[in-house]
């Protein structure tokens, strides 16, 4: 029988559907690819803290406070979970960070764009939150372990803040004439955004052929996108409100639903850094880091601390 080498082994594990894990060989390729999408989604849960805590001190009730205090802690834990990942990937949490501190790594556009109104909250939820859904369920299934094992709780989890995103929304949508409104212009505000969080139309995504190939992705964005149309298309009609796209309709011969176009020259405006919220979103996560620099520092001392104690008990 003859040797295999690493790059046949690596790639027969692949096709059996086998975990590559952070030990294995792999090819640097595979490493990077994975070290930025681990990464990028990482930042993309720190930095979509932003919008939402902009809100806490403001929510309607004790109730609306301690729920949306409750998922903004969740979005801390998966970027931690994302972040330790990453790590086993050869690069440090301080690099990332840097890296998303310089403007060098990215993070979803969908987190530039302003939160106005309460009915954002909703919105946010059941929107991006559900649109981040339909990527993350088809990421538990993805070929490198740690990350799969990752987004198996982040994904339970996300699923509950989608269900209270809609919870917000279905009750303005049954409120005065004043909440209904303010619902459909959050719903009006973020349907495109939350479409362009798939990425670009397959044909001018860089990366996704590979990916696939390396199951990394199980699916293209542009089904990701299709199926997340199809699901909000029919879950609007329980709040009576309408998606501001009259080009949506159902293909009875497709089976799925017919949308408008996207408007491109915006999506990547946002992602060079243009969009409304980019520089203040920057801004707030360096002063952020900054001023908790003293308790890092803290929880570095009492480490060194609790070790050398251990190791007199030990001696």
């Amino acid at each position: 029988m003859p040797v295999q080498n690493p790059e046949q082994i690596f790639q027969q594990k692949i096709e059996d559907e086998l975990k590559i894990e952070p030990k294995d060989w792999m090819p640097d390729a595979y490493r990077k690819t994975n070290l930025r999408q681990i990464s990028q989604h990482a930042h993309s849960e720190v930095v979509g803290m932003l919008p939402e805590g902009n809100w806490i001190t403001r929510a309607p009730s004790l109730k609306r406070k301690a729920i949306l205090i409750a998922k903004v802690q969740d979005e801390a834990g998966h970027g931690l979970y994302l972040y330790s990942a990453a790590e086993t990937l050869g690069q440090s949490r301080d690099e990332m960070i840097a890296d998303l501190h310089t403007g060098k790594a990215k993070y979803s556009s969908i987190f530039n764009y302003p939160s106005l109104t309460w009915a954002d909250m909703g919105a946010i939820g059941w929107l991006v939150d559900g649109a981040a859904i339909i990527n993350q369920v088809m990421l538990t299934r993805t070929s490198y372990g740690p990350y799969a094992r990752a987004m198996v709780r982040i994904c339970k989890e996300e699923s509950f803040h989608q269900r209270q995103g809609f919870e917000i929304l279905l009750v303005l949508s049954q409120g005065t004439d004043e909440q209904k409104a303010m619902c459909q212009d959050a719903i009006n505000r973020w349907w495109w955004p939350s479409l362009m969080m798939f990425g670009p139309h397959d044909s001018e995504s860089t990366h996704s052929e590979q990916s696939m190939q390396w199951k990394i992705k199980r699916k293209s964005n542009d089904e990701l996108r299709q199926q997340f149309v199809d699901m909000i298309a029919e879950q609007i009609k329980v709040l009576g409100m309408k998606l501001p796209d009259k080009d949506l309709k159902w293909n009875a011969e497709k089976k799925h639903y017919d949308f408008g176009k996207i408007n491109w020259d915006e999506f990547w405006n946002v992602v060079r850094g243009n969009g409304p919220c980019n520089k203040q979103r920057l801004d707030a996560r360096r002063k952020a880091h900054e001023n908790g620099q003293w308790v890092r520092e803290a929880a570095i001392a009492y480490a060194e601390k609790r070790n050398e104690k251990n190791k007199s008990k030990v001696a």
